[in-house]
């Protein structure tokens, strides 16, 4: 079965209903339910989660706008200098046909699986905290990340390296029309997969989800793996990423607890 659109969808779904049940031991509907209504009575729920998909909105205005700006420099030949073949021999030692499938997996479904189980176990478990933590990690990741990928330009390894070949195509032959509108070819630097996954595991470790946790940090190492495995990241994108987890996890997490403070947070917590 290859990869395409409505089998992503239905991925997707999948997989954060076996998250959420796996984290919380609850019906996955009830905690998508429970999501729904707390975006419908509470403002401060709204407001976040609004804030967090006009960033996402950002995202996809940073590729138009450096369109153009037209910057007329490239920092892959610096990189690939440094860093040389390592993502090249990552592939001719480890793959094969159900590795690709896999890693794709991961790459195109999990961490949006991620992402989506994690909004759906804070509100399904009531810890605003811990929901408020994760929107601000996650806009901090963009925040961070758009200025470079307007001003940093670093293409995927395999349009540069020409022994390194993309793998995805292999098993979603859709991907360039259907996925790669999200993000563009020199958008390297640094590596959201990694920086997005290992947030998510660090915020869950942080907010006392030990169990889930593990579940992510142990889905962020795989995808990790992936960025390399497929073609897609340079080391030095990785270790970026890694960095700028470390950074906006512990933010946010000094973010909302300074949220939790304001009375009209306190107001909010004391009524549920």
């Amino acid at each position: 079965m290859t990869f395409n659109l409505w089998f992503n969808l239905f991925a997707i779904a999948t997989t954060t209903a076996v998250f959420t049940w796996y984290a919380t031991g609850r019906q996955p509907f009830a905690a998508a339910g429970q999501f729904l209504r707390d975006l419908r009575t509470s403002r401060i729920v709204r407001l976040h989660f609004l804030a967090m998909l006009v960033l996402l909105v950002l995202n996809k205005m940073e590729q138009k706008l450096e369109q153009e700006m037209n910057v007329p420099v490239d920092f892959t030949p610096l990189i690939y200098s440094v860093e040389g073949d390592f993502v090249y021999w990552v592939q001719r030692l480890f793959e094969h046909p159900v590795l690709t499938y896999v890693l794709t997996y991961f790459y195109v479904v999990v961490l949006i699986a991620m992402i989506v189980s994690s909004l759906l176990v804070y509100s399904q478990t009531r810890h605003l905290k811990a929901f408020l933590t994760l929107t601000y990690a996650l806009m901090l990741n963009y925040l961070v990340a758009i200025p470079f990928y307007l001003f940093f330009p670093v293409v995927e390894v395999w349009a540069y390296h020409p022994k390194v070949a993309f793998l995805i195509p292999q098993v979603y032959p859709g991907f360039e029309t259907e996925y790669r509108p999200m993000s563009g070819l020199d958008n390297c630097f640094p590596s959201l997969h990694t920086s997005l996954s290992v947030t998510l595991a660090l915020v869950a470790s942080r907010c006392g989800y030990v169990r889930f946790a593990r579940l992510l940090g142990l889905c962020a190492g795989v995808i990790i793996f992936s960025i390399f495995y497929l073609g897609i990241h340079w080391l030095s994108d990785m270790t970026a990423g890694l960095l700028l987890a470390l950074f906006a996890a512990g933010a946010a997490e000094r973010l909302a607890h300074a949220a939790m403070a304001e009375p009209k947070t306190q107001m909010y917590v004391e009524k549920q």
